[in-house]
């Protein structure tokens, strides 16, 4: 042979990283054992926040009144408990029954119709206890124990079933999406025996991800429910594409190399597939409300553990079953659809302009959907027992709307004057607070009474009171009152009654057995009263509104209140706090969050797809397609005059974004790579044959999955993601299918003309003896040669290479003996598009089938010949 050149190349750094977590596969399987027992574990230590409040901005009205009123206020438990089908004198004597029960405070009960209605009583029980004291509950457990007799409904402020609810519904939503994910993997599957290496790399990211939450501290009931299906559906493309790669790499390689070299190659596709997805999620993390950032770190965390367990698990798992699966091979179960390629193509003229006109009625109904900030106006498949109860009860008796009203404490006069001019509006109700709440005989807890006002009120000594209120005046230092005479002396009464009480329990004043019972029962009643509606720095009163919950009105009329108060504390914070005002801020985050979602995933998607393409002309074509889709997604519930709730639309528009762009990528990247090779009609054709079991297999999971959660949770906020997202899949499968391929044949000109591709430069090299060529070359091979080549050449080679490698061995050897040490070579062989099919497969030279099957890297020896490539 002539002469050789030295400059062999090393393997690169991908071939050596799969090389190296392929043969360390039994320490990653033993990892993974450890890490998913603890995972199984550690997800009891999850904290989950099932109150959405919780997730305002920071500086909202509501949540900073939320601070406040835990911070100042006591919050006694309550329950609203409604017994069916009987008499009032019945009603009346359990009322009186509760009322003498241990923990009880007080049952408000009476024959008006917001308690005995249609022959059903309606119970408000106070209890003695703090929402979050265990005492609390034990008192309601004990109340409902009393009453499991009669047909009984209940809602309560304290007792949360709700995270139990969603974990029972969520853990019958997983079976049923598990059972759709076997089957549409055994349907789009090529062997049986990959379904569970699919299944483990699916079911192991997920245990590890819902096992790492406690890591993040407290997330949503959102994000700890819908996760684990929307990490499975979002995910399952990564496992599919390197599935395929290996698939193609064993048709000429044996198991172990085939695995190391399909990762070698999948590494970089799916990372860069995975962009787009993350990209969109990433989107949320800039929302004002903040479930959008909770659920955007929960599940960018599950997409990052699924390609990591993509890429370290599942590769061993290939080598484990990969004997099982060459003997379980089937027939393909996905047919192809050159009917719609047929289809697509005579209607390129058509479809495109329909489209147009879709998208813009789209984008405008989409603008009026009828979004809700509250779940009132909600409904959803399925009712818990929790939701029945609280409806049966709205239905006999009806609905209050209460705002709790906190103002700085201090003055009660200006309260007072308050609470009346709130309640001269046609939208109260009624008012409550300290300054007109009855105490005893007509006065009111803060009404200002003499010492001889309050002697014959409690039927005290007159001597004895006037020495009492001299002791207060000392004890508040006001001694111009006991020089001036204390007989004219105004306290306002509650705060007397509590000074008379402390006087006692420390013996300074000395109490007939009768004046003590009336002292104790109104200091009682008055320190719960103070407990709820005054705190150290604030004072709170309670608004009952005639307005509903939700709408524009109820929204309005929080202003007026907020603006009222005002005009009597200019200087100090007042606020607005309650279900309407929740939903008010809602709506306040929701304008913005919405733009700023819809910005910040278009360009992420943008800047991710302007590097894949290298053109600006197909990045705004696939945005453009996938928003119409969402445009259209949200225009159904306008044009059923259906409520969406809010969380839907933002959740659901960036996942839609991140994820079903994928669908068009597919499509589009492979046309792309067809249109030049063969007619625009089989290129279409070819593309969508290719295409569609991809788009298939991970479309038709998100759908179902997404349905599932849509009609069998009783969580509207987490049904309403469900149903939106199973929708928007839908309809971008059916988009990417039925319309972009019509946009490409258009305007594939366009996406030429604003192309950024830099051309590699051209290497010229000359080589003799046996050189491996992977590449697009032009020049002569024993005869001049031009054209994408993936050869072993046993003889002089001189030529330019545009793209690929060229390897020369100093030694003589066949094309069998170079082969291994051409792995290295192989790994950067991706001249195909990102997704291959299985007639690319056949470009690349047939080995041996028997030297395959016995493990040896070979073929017969023969020189491949340039009419074989």
């Amino acid at each position: 042979m002539g002469a050789k050149t030295k400059n062999k190349p090393d393997k690169n750094f991908m071939l050596r990283l799969s090389n190296l977590i392929v043969d360390k596969r039994n320490l990653i399987f033993f990892l993974y054992i450890i890490l998913v027992i603890f995972s199984a574990f550690s997800n009891n230590w999850v904290n989950v926040e099932n109150d959405l409040t919780a997730y305002l901005p920071p500086d909202s009205a509501t949540r900073r009144g939320l601070d406040v009123m835990a911070e100042e206020f006591v919050t006694f438990g309550t329950d609203q408990v409604m017994i069916d089908s009987i008499t009032y004198d019945e009603a009346k004597r359990l009322s009186d029954t509760i009322a003498a029960m241990d923990g009880v405070q007080s049952v408000e009960f009476n024959d008006g119709k917001e308690h005995y209605c249609q022959s059903a009583a309606l119970y408000s029980v106070t209890y003695d206890y703090d929402e979050s004291d265990e005492r609390c509950m034990e008192a309601h457990e004990a109340v409902l124990g009393a009453l499991s007799a009669y047909d009984l409904y209940y809602t309560s402020s304290f007792e949360n079933t709700s995270e139990e609810i969603i974990t029972m519904e969520m853990s019958k939503i997983v079976v049923y999406v598990a059972v759709v994910v076997v089957l549409v993997l055994i349907l789009t599957s090529q062997t049986y025996a990959e379904v569970p290496v699919l299944l483990l790399t699916f079911v192991s990211a997920a245990i590890v991800n819902m096992g790492t939450n406690f890591l993040l501290g407290t997330i949503s009931f959102v994000s700890n429910s819908v996760t684990i299906v929307l990490q499975l559906a979002l995910s399952v493309d990564y496992a599919v594409i390197f599935c395929n790669r290996y698939k193609e790499e064993h048709q000429t390689l044996p198991v172990r190399d085939a695995v190391v070299v399909a990762l070698s190659k999948a590494i970089p596709e799916i990372c860069a597939s995975s962009l787009t997805t993350i990209g969109g999620l990433a989107a949320m993390m800039f929302m004002q409300f903040k479930i959008g950032p909770d659920m955007g770190i929960c599940l960018i965390k599950a997409i990052i553990l699924s390609l990591l367990s993509v890429f370290l698990l599942m590769p061993g798992l290939l080598v484990l079953f990969g004997k099982w699966m060459d003997k379980t091979v089937h027939k393909n179960f996905v047919p192809q659809i050159p009917f719609v390629g047929r289809f697509d193509y005579k209607t390129r003229f058509v479809i495109p302009p329909v489209f147009v006109l879709l998208i813009i009625a789209g984008y405008f109904f989409s603008a009026k959907c009828p979004y809700v900030y509250g779940y009132g106006s909600l409904t959803t498949p399925q009712l818990n027992d929790t939701q029945i109860a609280a409806q049966k009860i709205k239905d006999t008796f009806g609905s209050d709307n209460m705002v709790a009203l906190v103002v700085p404490a201090g003055n009660y006069g200006k309260e007072s004057q308050l609470l009346e001019e709130l309640s001269n509006f046609d939208e109260v109700s009624s008012t409550l607070g300290l300054s007109n709440t009855e105490a005893m005989s007509g006065y009111m807890l803060t009404d200002k009474l003499t010492p001889r006002q309050f002697s014959e009120l409690i039927d005290m000594d007159y001597e004895l009171a006037e020495l009492v209120y001299t002791a207060y005046a000392a004890d508040k230092e006001d001694y111009g009152k006991i020089v001036g005479g204390i007989s004219g002396y105004g306290v306002p009464l509650m705060d007397m009654f509590f000074f008379v009480y402390e006087e006692v329990q420390e013996g300074y004043v000395t109490l007939d057995d009768d004046l003590m019972d009336t002292l104790e029962d109104a200091y009682s009643q008055m320190s719960n009263g103070k407990k709820q509606l005054q705190g150290e720095n604030y004072s709170r009163a309670l608004i009952y509104l005639t307005l509903p919950t939700s709408g524009d009105e109820t929204y309005a009329f929080l202003d007026t209140i907020e603006k009222t108060a005002r005009k009597y504390y200019p200087e100090g914070d007042v606020y607005v706090v309650g279900d309407s005002s929740s939903e008010y801020d809602f709506q306040k985050t929701f304008s913005t969050d919405n733009i700023i979602i819809s910005i910040v995933s278009i360009l992420i998607v943008l800047a991710v797809l302007l590097f894949t393409f290298n053109s600006v002309g197909m990045p705004l074509l696939l945005i453009l397609v996938i928003q119409g889709c969402i445009w259209i997604n949200f225009s159904i519930p306008y044009l059923q005059n259906q409520g969406v709730f809010f969380m839907s639309y933002l959740v659901v528009s960036s996942v839609q974004m991140g994820a079903n762009i994928d669908y068009a990528i597919v499509i589009s990247s492979r046309y792309m790579e067809l249109k030049d090779k063969m007619a625009k009609k089989d290129a279409i054709i070819e593309t969508l044959n290719f295409a569609f079991p991809t788009i298939i297999t991970s479309g038709s999971m998100m759908a179902l999955a997404s349905v599932l959660i849509g009609n069998l949770t009783s969580e509207a906020a987490i049904a309403g993601i469900g149903q939106s997202l199973g929708r928007g899949t839908v309809i971008s499968i059916l988009i990417v299918m039925f319309v972009l391929p019509q946009l490409l044949l258009l305007g594939e000109k366009w996406i030429d003309r604003t192309s950024f591709a830099i051309s590699t430069p051209l290497k010229r090299g000359t080589w003799k003896g046996t050189t491996r060529i992977d590449g697009l070359v032009s020049g002569e091979i024993s005869g001049r040669v031009y054209g994408v080549v993936n050869v072993v050449v046993d003889g002089d080679v001189n030529v330019n290479l545009i793209y690929g490698n060229a390897v020369n061995d100093e030694a003589e050897k066949t094309p069998a003996g170079y082969i291994e040490e051409s792995l290295a070579s192989r790994a950067d062989d991706d001249v195909a598009p990102t997704r291959t099919s299985d007639a690319d497969c056949n470009a690349v030279p047939t080995r041996t089938s028997g030297a395959n099957a016995s493990g040896n890297n070979g073929d017969d020896g023969n020189n491949i010949k340039m009419e074989d490539v």
